[in-house]
């Protein structure tokens, strides 16, 4: 018992507050994302996140700006970027009907989404590989790669994807008896759940230096062990090129602009009200991407139960969607079943077999964080990659 107490004492003190996936999922997606790289492409990224090829010394880590963006849009220059970590569809409505977009189109501006950031930024990545100036570098590029590795972080999480009650910030529920809401169950608490939960043989080293080489000695390193040899090397292994397929048969129609008005588009989008995205093409497509994570939402996230009484009379709506529960909290006296943490409480409690259990047991969670590290990987590869195979201008990844 006291060995217990001290480890949930440890791991109260190591996890670092949630934001959207959590902290913990989007460093965990960068750092599959790092292993899958193609040599070249590390150094490459590093440069233009420190500015200076000279600093880079092989300490560099994707995961350590994987949470950027949920901080800068706390600050007034970035402010407007809010929406691009979301999208929704004006007849989305979980889990009785998943539209995508339907007949009623995109909520808000067809290109401020996470969709539309995804393509935009990618844009502004591939203008700087053909040889934009070091000012566009200073200026836009940093930012860009930062947005990317985040957006692709989000687009696996199935709440974001759906305008319903802001994601689901605004539905409060029980998880273990701790009063949370449907966001932050999914940004946070599954995850946080599967951390205390590990087989012990995950804590020592697996027989790969390129997945121990990009590991930080973090409280997480033992999950992504688990999602490496269980999950990429294991379950997903014959799927992994299926994940980077695109069926989009045409290129992106790329509209002859110059830089600068490409790069206006991307701060302040368009006022187009076509209903379509245009963000797809046979080599990125995160549109289609995003289609079975949407459908997460009426298949398994959203539980019919929040739509009947009593619980369809119990929400809140006082909320933002940049509101995140924390992972730190859920790891509080989790033995002690006194705790002020988890007490009695009204809401549709998701800790059961039916719900959690089967997100265990399918391993939902896990797929999501390995989709969005290896598609990741796999753009950056796309846009940065020195390849002498021929693999130039597909989507691959390096191997294991």
């Amino acid at each position: 018992m006291q060995l217990a107490a001290l480890l949930v004492f440890t791991v109260a003190t190591l996890i670092p507050p949630a934001l959207s996936w959590g902290a913990v999922g989007h460093e965990v997606v960068a750092t599959i994302a790092q292993m899958h790289l193609h040599p070249s492409v590390l150094p490459k990224l590093c440069a233009i996140l420190e500015n200076d090829m000279s600093d880079y010394g092989g300490s560099c880590h994707l995961a350590t700006v994987a949470t950027w963006a949920d901080q800068a849009r706390q600050e007034a220059k970035y402010r407007w970027t809010g929406p691009l970590h979301y999208i929704g569809a004006t007849d989305d409505y979980p889990s009785s009907l998943c539209a995508f977009p339907g007949s009623g189109g995109w909520e808000g501006r067809t290109h401020i989404n996470v969709l539309s950031g995804i393509r935009n930024v990618t844009t502004v990545l591939q203008d700087y590989q053909g040889g934009a100036t070091v000012a566009y570098v200073d200026g836009y590029v940093q930012d860009a790669l930062k947005f990317l590795i985040h957006f692709l972080g989000d687009m696996h999480q199935p709440l974001h994807l759906t305008g319903r009650d802001r994601g689901g910030n605004g539905d409060k529920v029980s998880f273990d008896g701790r009063v949370t809401n449907l966001h932050s169950l999914w940004d946070s608490l599954l995850i946080a759940q599967r951390l205390r939960t590990l087989p012990m043989n995950y804590t020592r080293p697996l027989p790969l230096p390129d997945v121990e080489d990009n590991l930080r000695d973090t409280i997480y390193d033992p999950y992504i062990r688990r999602l490496i040899w269980e999950g990429i090397l294991g379950k997903y292994e014959d799927e992994l090129s299926s994940w980077l397929t695109c069926p989009a048969p045409e290129r992106l129609r790329v509209l002859p602009l110059p830089k600068w008005q490409r790069v206006l588009l991307w701060l302040f989008g368009s006022k187009s009200k076509d209903g379509g995205l245009n963000v797809d093409d046979e080599f990125l497509c995160p549109y289609h991407w995003a289609q079975p994570v949407h459908s997460l939402n009426c298949e398994i996230v959203w539980p019919v139960e929040l739509d009947q009484p009593p619980y369809n009379r119990i929400s809140y709506t006082d909320v933002d969607r940049s509101d995140h529960f924390s992972e730190e909290t859920f790891f509080v006296d989790l033995d002690n079943p006194e705790s002020p943490a988890r007490r009695k409480n009204s809401y549709l409690e998701l800790d059961t077999p039916q719900y959690s259990g089967r997100i265990r047991d399918e391993w939902i969670v896990e797929k999501l964080l390995a989709q969005g590290g290896i598609r990741l990987a796999a753009v950056l590869n796309w846009l940065f990659a020195d390849f002498t195979d021929g693999s130039s201008g597909r989507l691959v990844i390096r191997e294991l």
